[in-house]
């Protein structure tokens, strides 16, 4: 007997270097999930770019192969109650990497690649002249946060200043997630999370666009409506519906930047709440009470109606986990973390600067570069794998102190993502803060918590009943004199190193 159809949702999540796609029944059951790995383009120092045509080619074939059937018997499928090929698609949830800048024309076609967030650093001149126009303590207090390479109003500004012909022709502004929204449902929205990132178009106070701003940095560009990311931007078309096999006529949400989706995937959004995001970089997102802010910081609205977020984010993380990776050709993630956990804490004498890509909170400094420290010939793979994951950590400890100086009261740290699959990476990050992390059921990230938001469309969905803690790392003491006077030492090498990295920096724009 074949298994009665089960109703489910599908999340998708455009990321930096993958997309990643779950099918999620309405009780949270992860039934299958995919992944299509991709690489942002750099066509010049600093430049990261992505052409939309490959978010919308990916969620498609994500959509297809979620809800493919499966190649097992009907015996097997009638035994499976998880079976891909028994459930029947009632909402689907969305997000991605942000904020990212495609410019599209009235007809709603790109017309340049997107421009990536952070790690996309070409806006620093715009920066400065729209700082000194506006004025750098108003820009915070309207907006929340410093202008700096993460806001998306100086990208805008690097397009019309650089491609005239092009930023002519420009009508529309969208990011991964409302370009799927765009081409699933025909609509032209944007979360208000999104919108607070497109400093200084986005009055944080008032919630909503600033029109006096907005006129002079985007003239000519129509900024779409704003919704919440749990908000439904409208209904499946049946051009969609035949591009994806998806039901036509059912619901999408408005969808979110991805860090804010993993966020809610593991229940972060508590006041007090401080979620790690272990990927590509490594985000910081803490929800507060009030409004505040740091000029090493992001202050943002929030994923759900009513909340406040203070957040950072730093350039690499697992980026730098991956270079060395490819760099060491004959090893991979799991044979490299073997190897740092036999390094030890301190990787035998070794210290890094993980600004492999420039840095972004809380030195906000694009010409930052990687640095590593103490190398001699004894030093080893599993060393310089380990300095990697302990950069991270000492990045992580320096954007808690900052955040806490800023007025943030962190009561509980909730870990996610893909970095924290394996043990050693989350306890040497809670080793080097002294903070204990909690680790839900399921770590999978923005997919996750795209589905939790369809599926609030058509039902109740609680993420504490999908997604309860499985574990909690605990720091080790044993470790804390030695990761305290490191942790000295990397806030010395930055200083001690800036002008250098700075004229290197300079030499390779040239």
């Amino acid at each position: 007997m074949l298994a009665m159809p089960r109703n489910a949702v599908i999340g998708v999540d455009i990321g930096t270097s993958s997309s990643k796609g779950v099918l999620v029944g309405l009780d949270g059951t992860l039934i299958r999930s995919a992944t299509r790995e991709h690489t942002p383009a750099r066509p010049g120092p600093g430049h990261f770019e992505m052409d939309a045509a490959v978010w919308w080619r990916e969620f498609v074939e994500l959509a297809r192969e979620l809800t493919a059937a499966d190649d097992t018997t009907s015996a097997d499928a009638a035994a499976n109650d998880t079976a891909a090929g028994a459930a029947t698609v009632v909402a689907v949830g969305v997000s991605g990497m942000g904020p990212c800048v495609l410019l599209a024309d009235e007809h709603d076609t790109p017309l340049r690649p997107a421009v990536l967030y952070g790690v996309d650093t070409r806006s620093v001149h715009q920066i400065q002249r729209i700082e000194a126009r506006l004025g750098a303590e108003e820009i915070i207090r309207r907006c929340g946060s410093a202008l700096t390479t993460q806001a998306a109003g100086p990208k805008i500004a690097w397009i019309a200043e650089h491609e005239p012909e092009v930023y002519a022709r420009a009508r529309r502004l969208y990011m991964p997630s409302s370009w799927l929204v765009r081409k699933l449902t025909g609509n032209y929205v944007l979360d208000h999370h999104s919108a607070s990132q497109c400093t200084p178009l986005y009055d944080t106070l008032a919630g909503e666009w600033y029109a006096p701003w907005a006129a002079g940095i985007a003239p000519g560009i129509e900024l779409p409506p704003l919704r919440w990311p749990g908000e439904a931007a409208g209904a499946l078309t049946a051009e969609a519906g035949e591009a994806t096999g998806l039901p036509a006529g059912i619901p999408v949400t408005t969808g979110t930047i991805d860090a804010w989706a993993e966020a809610l995937s593991v229940g972060a959004q508590h006041i007090g709440d401080l979620m790690l995001m272990y990927g590509t970089t490594m985000f910081l997102i803490h929800t507060v009470p009030k409004p505040l802010t740091s000029p090493s910081l992001w202050g943002t609205v929030g994923a759900l109606p009513g909340t406040r977020n203070l957040a950072g984010g730093m350039a690499t993380s697992g980026a730098v986990a991956n270079w060395l990776r490819d760099v060491f050709a004959d090893g991979d993630h799991a044979q490299l973390t073997a190897l740092a956990a036999e390094s030890g804490p301190g990787a035998n004498g070794l210290l890094m600067l993980p600004y492999f890509s420039g840095e972004r909170t809380p030195i906000m400094d694009p010409d930052a570069r990687g640095v590593i420290a103490g190398l001699t010939l004894s030093h080893t793979r599993g060393d310089l794998y380990r300095a990697a994951l302990e950069a991270t950590g000492f990045g992580v400890r320096q954007n808690i102190e900052v955040i806490e100086a800023a007025g943030g009261d962190i009561r509980r740290v909730v870990a996610v993502g893909g970095g924290t699959q394996g043990s050693l990476w989350t306890q040497i990050v809670s080793d080097i803060t002294g903070r204990p992390q909690e680790l839900r059921t399921i770590t999978i990230g923005a997919g996750y918590g795209d589905a939790l938001l369809a599926a609030q469309l058509v039902g109740d969905a609680s993420i504490e009943d999908w997604n309860p803690v499985r574990e909690t790392v605990t720091p080790r003491a044993e470790h804390t004199g030695r990761y305290d006077e490191l942790y000295a030492l990397y806030r010395r090498l930055y200083p001690d190193t800036a002008a250098t990295v700075h004229a290197l920096a300079a030499l390779q724009e040239r």
